[in-house]
């Protein structure tokens, strides 16, 4: 039976920097405990300083904090801290999750700056999942955003994501394989994700299985004769054009077509993958079997991708391994999460970390993200972070303005907006079904198709305006003044 919920194989609660307990029971021991704190997690870069990133991990946050609560050798521990006080070590025993939460949608494009999920709720609790928010969303939406580089790369071509064995821990490989395959990939390495995520394995032999027999051609009809309706050969054993490729095309004129079938294809896994490719493309050809796929892997990327192809090379499919799973080029997404409000005798008061760094300076307040298209087009045109309750009218021209340097303006007009802030938890209740992979694999592929190809570059992309509404700019304005 198909597990398409995948969830942590114990209670991760626990998993969160030490300091958020400290805080969490200096708040109790100050009497704040049921102060109503606001919290945004943004991202600062776009990894390999790319035009865009996609959202991932929604998912797996909703089930985390499903499942949040303290057992009691949690406790337990709490107390042999003796730092901890009998307040708060009664809080958590009689722990339950208050906080209203929304997020953009998996495989959502998103820009620096916007907040991708707001927290609001007490704020032991809201500052409590601070960890575990961002772990979430940073790994998968990183490995998603590096994926789709890699298919994008691939120009039309399949990329299978192989890259198990070399993930940072066992979560990473499952995890990485599902955020993969929205970002693009047609399916995994990773046999556990097939059967808990319902994405497709991929996968036929090893170098192993060739050594293990007394020839090269032996070890290609043994794999024949098992699985003639999916041949795929891995010819690079020992000498691809002299032995490998040779040796498979025998065995497919021997043991696949007499059975009735076609091979489906060989892998080069190395040499000169453009060399050896085309090489094998005019020999295939010859030989009858233009129908047969060229499979390679080998510390594939984007950027080796797009100069194999440059250069001609004949492949049909790329298994891209450790430079996706791990995102190699830059492995951290960098996402934070930040505190821009709380609520006092009713009201909202926001809130502002200043920095001499511009790039560090937060936006305050209670915030959603509007995605503005032109309506000729139906490509995204602009993102406007706006105050919650602020309504844009869309019979209206709207003016733009870049949030430092003001006098850059823009008036908009013939466009409708979409809300992308969805809200997902109200007062601790999960009010959200979350789409499953295919359906999130799909919209990914939707969403990005909006976006202008100028963004999708990967040198120099065109930067996708995000800017502040008036109101929102303003707020940010006068606590910036009243702080100077």
């Amino acid at each position: 039976m198909i597990n398409l919920d995948w969830k942590p194989s114990k209670n991760l609660t626990m998993l969160a920097d030490y300091y958020e307990f400290t805080m969490a029971n200096g708040y109790i021991e100050n009497g704040m405990e049921d102060q109503i704190a606001y919290f945004d997690m943004f991202f600062r870069s776009i990894p390999d300083n790319g035009g865009f990133a996609i959202m991932a991990g929604v998912e797996q946050l909703i089930e985390y904090l499903k499942n949040l609560r303290f057992d009691e050798e949690d406790i337990a521990y709490f107390e042999s801290k003796k730092i901890f006080s009998q307040k708060f070590l009664d809080y958590l025993r009689n722990f339950e999750f208050q906080c209203d939460v929304w997020a953009i949608p998996e495989g959502t494009p998103i820009f620096p700056y916007e907040p991708i999920v707001i927290v609001r709720g007490p704020i032991v609790q809201a500052q409590l999942i601070e960890t575990m928010v961002l772990l979430t969303i940073n790994h998968q939406s990183l490995i998603a955003t590096k994926a789709n580089r890699i298919v994008r790369a691939a120009d039309g071509r399949t990329v299978m994501e192989f890259g198990s064995r070399r993930a940072q821990g066992y979560e990473g490989a499952i995890l990485g394989a599902r955020a993969a395959y929205i970002g693009g990939c047609i399916g995994t390495a990773n046999t556990i994700v097939d059967r808990d995520f319902d994405i497709p394995a991929l996968g036929t032999m090893a170098h192993s299985w060739v050594q293990m027999f007394p020839s090269e051609l032996e070890a290609f009809r043994a794999y024949a004769r098992t699985y003639p309706d999916n041949c795929v050969l891995l010819v690079d054993t020992y000498d691809v054009l002299k032995e490998g490729l040779p040796n498979a095309i025998r065995v497919f004129d021997e043991e696949v077509v007499p059975r009735g079938y076609r091979p489906k294809g060989i892998r080069i896994d190395s040499g000169d993958l453009a060399y050896l490719s085309k090489e094998c493309r005019r020999i295939l050809d010859e030989a009858g079997y233009p129908d047969c796929q060229i499979i390679a892997s080998s510390s594939l990327d984007e950027y080796v991708i797009r100069e194999l192809l440059l250069q001609g090379a004949e492949i049909d499919s790329f298994g891209v391994g450790e430079r996706l799973i791990t995102a190699k080029s830059q492995p951290v997404f960098g996402g934070v999460y930040k505190l821009v409000a709380i609520e006092k005798d009713g009201q909202l008061v926001p809130k502002i970390k200043i920095s001499e760094n511009v790039g560090k300076i937060t936006n305050p307040g209670f915030k959603q993200v509007y995605r503005f298209f032109d309506k000729g087009t139906n490509k995204a045109i602009a993102d406007v972070i706006t105050l919650h309750d602020e309504e844009i009218d869309e019979s209206k021209p709207y003016e733009i303005f870049h949030p430092i340097y003001t006098w850059k303006r823009k008036t908009l007009d013939n466009f409708y907006v979409k809300k992308l802030l969805v809200k997902i938890f109200d007062k601790g209740k999960c009010i959200y079904e979350s789409p499953n992979i295919h359906e999130i694999r799909n919209y990914c592929k939707e969403q990005l198709d909006l976006l202008w190809d100028e963004v999708k570059r990967f040198e120099r992309p065109h930067r996708y305006i995000v800017d502040l509404s008036q109101d929102l700019w303003d707020i940010r304005d006068r606590l910036l003044k009243e702080h100077k």
